[in-house]
């Protein structure tokens, strides 16, 4: 899962990144809303985290300038402005959740899980498919009762292709949801991380099938 983190305050940015890195988030930041905007014109993501107190363009602007472009990215709204009318304010410019600061990073990251469920019309935090279930909650996989381990970039491909069931997923989307702009891997690593998620779950009742020049499906083999 991708995520865009709008904070200027590089302190705060660089500890919620590590954060949310180590819960297997691609996060991308930027510090300006200006380089926000920019962003969010060019590159696709799962989730915003969006200051409003931005130099060169403030939050909000840049809440309305997505939403005047049709863009319905999950958008949680991280300021220190805590009053109703800037509660009000943030939800009616099209903001889907807001916190004020200082936060708890638990209810944070719970409140992101529930905005990619909703985002991938998903209610239920286990996601299943056959034999094989992911807990969003702990973003853990697992095959029957065994824990499956894997890479944090094996994990986001197996998530990318589980929250699309029955659908096929390009090789352009899935590194999408594993790399930022400042990564400079090709689209054809994902075949690496297809290969060795195939060998490890060898023995689970899906797999992920190989659609020639279209990408990959995630199937059950109890589906025809």
């Amino acid at each position: 899962m991708r995520i865009l983190l709008v904070e200027d305050n590089r302190p705060l940015s660089e500890w919620l990144t590590r954060v949310l890195q180590r819960e297997r988030y691609a996060v991308e930041c930027a510090y300006d809303g200006d380089d926000a905007n920019l962003r969010l014109r060019s590159q696709c993501y799962d989730l915003v985290i969006l200051d409003l107190a931005l130099p060169r363009m403030d939050g909000e602007e840049v809440l309305r300038r997505l939403r005047r472009r049709d863009d319905n990215v999950p958008v949680l709204i991280l300021t220190a402005r805590d009053t109703l009318e800037g509660r009000v304010g943030g939800l009616d410019s099209g903001a889907d959740d807001y916190m004020a600061k200082p936060f708890d990073v638990a209810e944070l990251e719970a409140r992101i899980r529930v905005l990619l469920r909703r985002r991938a019309n998903h209610r239920n935090p286990v996601l299943r498919m056959g034999n094989l279930a992911f807990d969003s909650n702990t973003r853990e996989f697992s095959v029957g009762q065994a824990p499956l381990s894997l890479t944090p970039r094996e994990h986001a491909v197996l998530q990318a292709l589980l929250m699309k069931p029955g659908c096929t997923v390009s090789k352009h989307a899935l590194a999408d949801s594993l790399y930022t702009l400042e990564d400079n891997v090709s689209p054809d690593a994902i075949e690496i991380y297809v290969h060795r998620l195939r060998k490890k779950m060898e023995g689970c009742d899906a797999s992920i099938i190989t659609l020639r020049g279209l990408g990959y499906l995630l199937k059950s083999h109890g589906v025809q």
